[in-house]
């Protein structure tokens, strides 16, 4: 099942660049957030930094605190325990090129050690039919490369690899931009479904699909927060002219 979300005066840098200014926001379990706003203010940033994927860029740091659960995100987990609990999936789908279908989806429990084989089957099917995928691709599991897949196929197949390792959160960084319109409408109707067991968060430029998809919206600018509610109000009666401006297209 999904867990709460919980931030506390998030600040973050690039070297001598400040990305994000004193983010507090809450996350509620089993729900989809949308996070939109104009290129660069801050959203890719932000939900990296709910699993420490920002780490990977050299002067990268951050102030703040981040509970995921119980977990606190910055004190006492590593960045390995907390990716298990806070799976991402990236604008553009990244499966493993020399891997078959199945060895990309059971990737993750490998490294984590797990050897057996039933156990491995029965995730990948799992997680598969998870991502509405299993029908489409389970009689070439392992004659298969990922990357073989159409965009859509592989970004589903994107999605079941971060779900084997059995997630309570999943991140999703404009997971439809580079998608057809009917690989993006069976990503978003993947959403409704995987709300029910994970909190979701997802960045996207789409306000149509923010709207559709999520209960909450939070609306960035220059590297903070300035409208956070439920998703419905942010797009009928916004309470700050800003989110009300970007809303009707008139900047971003």
């Amino acid at each position: 099942m999904g867990v709460t979300i919980h931030v506390e005066n998030l600040n973050a840098w690039y070297g001598k660049v400040q990305a994000l200014h004193d983010i507090n926001l809450k996350f509620e379990p089993n729900h989809a957030t949308a996070l939109i706003g104009p290129s660069g203010c801050g959203k890719s940033t932000f939900i990296r930094c709910l699993n420490r994927m920002h780490e990977t860029i050299p002067e990268a740091r951050v102030k703040g605190r981040v509970r995921i659960g119980e977990l606190d995100a910055y004190n006492g987990t590593s960045a390995t325990q907390l990716r298990r609990r806070v799976g991402m999936v990236f604008q553009k789908p990244n499966p493993f090129p020399s891997m078959s279908i199945y060895d990309n989806v059971a990737s993750g429990l490998k490294l984590n050690g797990v050897r057996n084989r039933k156990q491995l089957d029965e995730v990948v099917e799992r997680s598969l039919n998870a991502s509405a995928l299993w029908d489409e691709v389970k009689d070439q599991l392992h004659k298969q490369s990922g990357a073989g897949l159409s965009g859509g196929q592989q970004q589903r197949l994107c999605i079941a690899r971060a779900l084997a390792v059995e997630p309570e959160v999943l991140l999703m960084d404009e997971p439809c931009s580079a998608l057809d319109p009917i690989s993006t409408g069976k990503i978003e109707e993947l959403i409704f479904q995987l709300k029910e067991q994970y909190t979701i968060v997802i960045v996207t430029h789409n306000m149509q699909q923010a709207a559709r998809v999520a209960e909450f919206t939070g609306f960035f600018l220059l590297g903070k927060v300035i409208e956070f509610d439920k998703t419905e109000k942010i797009f009928t009666n916004p309470s700050n002219k800003r989110t009300e401006d970007y809303i009707t297209g008139r900047f971003g």
